[in-house]
């Protein structure tokens, strides 16, 4: 079977097509039908059958930005290429030329309905920074606050559209037709990549990316995230605060003496485990270039198109996982990596848990200068590929904008060691976690709960003492221990007792919230109070004795163990 060539993308099957026969195999190039694109153009011997790292990445950013952000985005993944690749992925330039001030201004205007010259007090036509999805020029609005504006390339988004629509169809076709396919499942991948790809294009969301950390990391002083004019963005042009500053790798020694980079270093990485494990909304490319030393010594993150979200599951996971990695223990790193992954058929636990050992036993050995807990995730991700375990995109991500942020905070601090500052922040990390749970929102649908527990459970009860009564009443038990059954039964009956108790003084405190008195407690009406502290009071009381009493059970003779010693 072979692609279904469409004349409208046959320029982009022979770009496929050459990056195939350089990178990959010539017979999948025959069987997709793809030989035929090149035929009359490309001789054999101009298409050798194997290129070097370096010229990878060439090749991708002369195809232009679908490519060049694809090439990103492989970057992040060690269970798909070797080592050299991904290093050589990871040098890959998003600088491009500039594109014409015209077209600049032309497209201002039509997406904000305004003249420049209107909208802008000022407005540099020379660009700050051009890259392969737009470019950023200087400007200050007419009430006299400096900003920059980012404005996308014309005519990027059909040209994005169709490469991916090409992507598609040969990521479908290698799943079918190749054991790699089928391991890795491109089509998947494709279209997670299509989907943070075409999300970047759209500006507003990158704006209100931006209002999220900067409310998130709000308790983060020495922090500065750049807020978006709204007035002034739309789906292609976006206008936010100018933050000036010196990008951290730029730092002369003189400036880096004026500078409390142990305490910065501290924050953003602190800042970073409050992204990824609490908010679960992270900034996921912090690579140097977005990161700067602003002038009253603080650091701004900037550049938020591309950002990830964590669901609390995962959250989890990856807490235990860092946490694994602190302390050293590599039999739970390999067993949380297993629970992350999908194993596939010749997954090999054995190998694979000897393989997590020995990599988080060399972590854990590694001097000061060598802590590198990105390094470390990055490897996890490629040893589960290496032993048949598919680890989620969220890890490799993870691993990616930790091996950013190890090189961030070593600019700023290179003592930092960053098993230490989880350890110190872990239990912190917890209780936020348990607080955020602990929404008024939550709390409400608790409250919920409980009302439809207090509702339905006096007829359940009533039911199934109806039911004892008329000896109608059936348990089917094998093996049973009577006293053990007669106990536990007794401590279920007085835990639902108390818990109607409780239930319906919580209830009934709510209605007296309503009846104003003389009498306050912390403001509020003190007999509602009063039954709401001891209705709190109870509950801790019977959640405490829970707790407690669970490992005590009462003892009971077996049914078998009569007369015996």
């Amino acid at each position: 079977m072979a692609l279904s060539l469409k004349p409208a993308h046959l320029k982009r099957y022979k770009d496929l097509a050459r990056l195939l026969l350089k990178y990959g195999d010539r017979s999948l190039v025959d069987r997709a039908g793809l030989d035929a694109a090149l035929a009359d153009e490309i001789a054999d011997e101009e298409l050798p059958t194997k290129g070097d790292p370096e010229q990878l990445a060439k090749d991708l950013e002369a195809l232009g930005p679908t490519y060049i952000k694809l090439g990103q985005l492989l970057s992040t993944r060690t269970d798909l290429l070797p080592k050299p690749y991904l290093d050589a992925l990871t040098k890959l330039q998003d600088d491009v030329d500039p594109f014409p001030f015209s077209e600049v201004e032309a497209i201002i205007e039509e997406e904000l309905g305004v003249r420049l010259s209107k909208a802008f007090a000022s407005f540099d036509a020379e660009p700050l920074a051009a890259a392969s999805l737009g470019q950023v020029h200087r400007a200050t609005l007419r009430d006299g606050r400096p900003v920059v504006v980012k404005v996308q390339r014309p005519d990027i988004r059909p040209r994005i559209v169709e490469d991916l629509e090409a992507l598609g169809e040969v990521a479908t076709f290698i799943d079918a037709h190749t054991d790699t396919g089928r391991k890795f499942a491109f089509a998947d991948l494709l279209d997670q990549f299509r989907q943070t790809l075409l999300r970047e294009l759209d500006y507003r969301r990158e704006a209100r990316n931006l209002q999220t950390l900067h409310d998130n990391l709000a308790r983060y002083q020495e922090i500065v995230i750049p807020l978006p004019v709204d007035d002034y963005t739309s789906s292609r042009v976006l206008t936010m605060e100018y933050v000036r500053g010196t990008k951290v790798t730029k730092l002369s020694p003189l400036a880096r003496l004026e500078i409390d980079g142990a305490a910065l270093a501290e924050a953003l990485s602190r800042a970073y485990l409050d992204q990824i494990l609490i908010d679960g909304f992270f900034h996921a490319d912090p690579h140097p270039g977005n990161v700067f030393i602003t002038e009253d010594r603080r650091l701004a993150l900037i550049d938020l198109g591309m950002v990830a979200r964590v669901d609390p599951p995962m959250q989890e996971s990856l807490l235990r996982l860092l946490l694994a990695l602190a302390e050293g223990q590599g039999d739970e790193a390999a067993t949380v990596g297993i629970t992350l992954s999908t194993p596939l058929e010749d997954f090999d636990e054995g190998n694979y848990r000897e393989a997590v050992r020995a990599l988080v036993k060399e972590h854990r050995d590694a001097s000061v200068e060598e802590v590198e807990v990105g390094r470390v995730v990055v490897e996890l991700s490629r040893l589960a590929a290496e032993n048949a375990l598919r680890p989620p995109p969220e890890l490799a991500l993870l691993g990616k904008t930790l091996l950013n942020l190890d090189a961030i905070t070593r600019a700023l601090d290179p003592t930092i060691r960053p098993n230490d500052v989880v350890r110190r922040y872990a239990s912190e990390i917890t209780q936020r976690r348990m607080m955020r749970n602990l929404s008024p929102g939550r709390l409400f649908t608790t409250a919920l709960e409980m009302n439809e527990l207090v509702q339905t459970l006096p007829g359940r009860v009533n039911a199934l003492l109806d039911a004892l009564t008329k000896q109608e009443f059936m348990l089917r038990i094998q093996g049973i221990d009577e006293l053990r059954l007669l106990a536990n039964l007794h401590r279920i009956a007085n835990r639902v007792s108390v818990s109607i108790v409780l239930a319906a003084l919580i209830v009934g405190a709510a209605l007296l919230m309503r009846v104003q008195t003389r009498f306050t407690v912390f403001g509020y009406p003190g007999l509602a109070m009063l039954l709401f502290l001891l209705a709190a009071g109870c509950g801790f009381y019977l959640v405490f004795s829970i707790l407690l009493g669970e490992d005590k059970e009462p003892h009971a003779r077996s049914p078998r163990g009569r007369g015996t010693r």
